[in-house]
């Protein structure tokens, strides 16, 4: 047997276990939700009729899935930036070396200890119109008790507030590793030349922490597309489908009235929209990385 092709095969072999978990997990359920999203199905999920891509021409002239496909865009661009900035200056503060930040960084990280489901309850109740501390703080400042998860003008901000919290420890930890492996001699030769603080955080940290911050933006991108726990639990999609971001209406149209077919063709436009976005992240924003 030639050399070369005895270490393709040797070399087949080590991948084929990733090849079998990703032909169950990911490409058969790709090529099974674009199989249902052109066919209606019955309240068990099996296909009847072949109706092509009838599902997705009634999408674009749906007006809940053009709320849904608003919600999500909005509720991404209250997330991202918040996330990424206050993890950010988070990081910024917890790197520098002072007494105690050890405790610091570990309130700051606290919130990745957390499921989703227990976040979201210390929310609900945060944002409880007669209990919750929010209303409290309001009223003592002077302003006036608030439905925020009721409201539709505030329901999706509220529900943003909390991911954002959620996400912080995440970020943070990814954020400050970053920061820690920044060469100190850098900073100890800019000092020396005379250079300012703030020329430092924008000519030395921001470049080499560039590889770090692409990562983080480009995942909280991704997971802010695909939210759900803490939409299901704070609102339920409301009110007035406010909160009804792409991955709760797949939900509900599969689970709560059971059209499957209609719900994998939502899955398939939230893959293509979260691909789009993943290869214009690439493709642009990557350019501005300094990976030396």
């Amino acid at each position: 047997m030639p050399h070369t092709v005895k270490r393709v095969i040797e070399g087949g072999m080590y991948i084929l276990p990733s090849l079998l978990l990703f032909s169950i997990f990911v490409f058969y359920p790709m090529i099974r939700t674009l199989y249902l999203s052109m066919h209606m199905t019955d309240f068990q999920g099996n296909p009847t009729t072949y109706v092509g891509f009838e599902h997705f021409v009634y999408l674009f002239e749906d007006r809940n899935f053009k709320e849904s496909m608003k919600a999500t865009f909005l509720f991404v661009i209250y997330t991202v930036p918040p996330t990424v900035i206050i993890s950010l200056c988070l990081a910024l503060l917890a790197n520098e070396k002072l007494r105690g930040i050890q405790l610091f960084r570990t309130f700051f990280s606290s919130t990745l200890g957390m499921s989703v489901a227990a976040s979201s309850v210390i929310w609900m109740f945060m944002y409880n119109p007669a209990v919750g501390v929010i209303n409290k703080i309001l009223i003592a400042l002077g302003g006036e008790e608030r439905q925020w998860l009721l409201n539709p003008d505030t329901a999706l901000a509220a529900v943003a507030a909390a991911t954002v919290w959620m996400n912080i420890g995440f970020a943070f930890l990814i954020l400050l590793g970053g920061l820690q492996n920044i060469d100190s001699t850098l900073y100890e030769s800019a000092e020396i030349i005379g250079m300012s603080r703030l020329y430092q955080l924008w000519r030395i940290t921001l470049p080499l922490l560039s590889p770090t911050l692409f990562f983080v933006i480009t995942v909280s991108l991704i997971h802010a597309f695909q939210t759900f726990g803490q939409v299901d639990i704070l609102t339920k999609g409301g009110p007035m489908n406010t909160t009804t971001v792409l991955v709760y209406s797949i939900y509900r149209e599969a689970f709560v009235n059971y059209n499957f077919g209609f719900a994998s063709a939502q899955a398939i436009v939230l893959f293509f929209i979260v691909l789009i976005v993943t290869i214009i992240q690439f493709t642009f924003a990557e350019r501005k990385v300094h990976y030396q």
